[in-house]
């Protein structure tokens, strides 16, 4: 029979265990698919003008199902208010032809300051303030857009979104360009903020989706903790209908101040150029909003073959 002290060290450990670990537990275990996923929905945006944004499932070799290219919150149609947006006839030439003060704000905190956000995505954006999703991508795809979002709030508060590369060729991680059917897209996320806050290298970024990879060998060396990419290849993966994809489960309340992401990695910056965004005029109409508020584009650590990041930002 054991002792009222060993017991005691034993219940001690035992929440001691579970309490440092409450909330990513769940998403410290890679699963690994190959191939293309089945299409479950043709396209859930309204707009013709771009690729066809698909969503579907895979199972992976472990039996989990996971949504591709993510579970988002489309359906809601919780639209960020567009800045740019040729699907909706918005053509803004700069933030002078947009009525900022029409734009809706929504109370957080009904005390605090009013905090005005621009966006843009590559290519999709769910956007949520202590918690609370403020804003969606109302382009899944292409053509490109750009969002302004209104809010009240009180400091500190804590900003998470997260982001999409959309993908053609579900659970391959690709699509039709260059001359190629399997072509690796990119991302890419840029945000600037009226209180001063903007997105940079002080932001944190983990993935949960990661294709094509061109082998088993190299899924299976992704580290589960730092989910760091950047050293593999990213070019054309060879590989086309037999590339496998990585993949982790989106940790419940992620967006929420009290998660614990104090193990996530920092987020990566990227320069215009290697986004590819200078001939973009959903971009460059407000260059002097992004880049010029010292806000860079982040991703975490490989803009290509990550498809799915989930990034926060403490504001204090």
């Amino acid at each position: 029979m054991l002792k009222p002290m060993v017991i005691s060290l034993w219940l001690a450990i035992f929440t001691f265990m579970h309490v440092a670990y409450p909330s990513n537990a769940e998403a410290v275990v890679k699963s690994i698919s190959q191939g293309r996923a089945i299409t479950l929905t043709e396209e859930i945006s309204e707009c013709r003008r771009g690729r066809t944004s698909s969503v579907g499932e895979i199972k992976a070799t472990d039996g989990k199902l996971y949504t591709l290219p993510a579970k988002v919150q489309y359906a809601k149609r919780n639209f960020a208010t567009d800045l740019h947006n040729t699907c909706t006839g918005v053509r803004s030439r700069s933030l002078d032809d947009v009525h900022v003060r029409d734009v809706p704000i929504i109370d957080i905190d009904p005390d605090g300051d009013v905090v005005t956000a621009m966006v843009f995505a590559d290519n999709y954006f769910e956007l949520y303030i202590n918690g609370q999703l403020v804003g969606v991508d109302s382009v899944p795809f292409t053509p490109f857009n750009a969002s302004i979002v209104r809010f009240r709030i009180k400091k500190p508060y804590v900003i998470a979104a997260q982001l999409v590369d959309w993908e053609e060729n579900l659970g391959l991680g690709t699509e039709q360009n260059r001359g190629s059917r399997y072509h690796p897209g990119d991302g890419g996320f840029v945000a600037h903020f009226s209180d001063g806050t903007k997105t940079d290298q002080s932001w944190q970024a983990l993935v949960h989706y990661v294709s094509p990879v061109a082998n088993l060998k190299a899924a299976k060396d992704i580290d589960d903790r730092t989910r760091n990419t950047s050293t593999l290849p990213s070019g054309r993966a060879g590989c086309g209908e037999k590339c496998y994809a990585v993949h982790w489960p989106i940790p419940k309340g992620w967006q929420n101040p009290g998660f614990d992401a104090s193990d996530w990695p920092a987020a990566t910056e990227y320069s215009n150029d290697t986004v590819g965004v200078n001939n973009k005029p959903s971009y460059m109409n407000f260059e002097d909003q992004f880049i010029g508020q010292g806000a860079t584009f982040i991703w975490s650590s490989n803009l290509v073959l990550d498809n799915v990041v989930l990034v926060r930002k403490v504001v204090k």
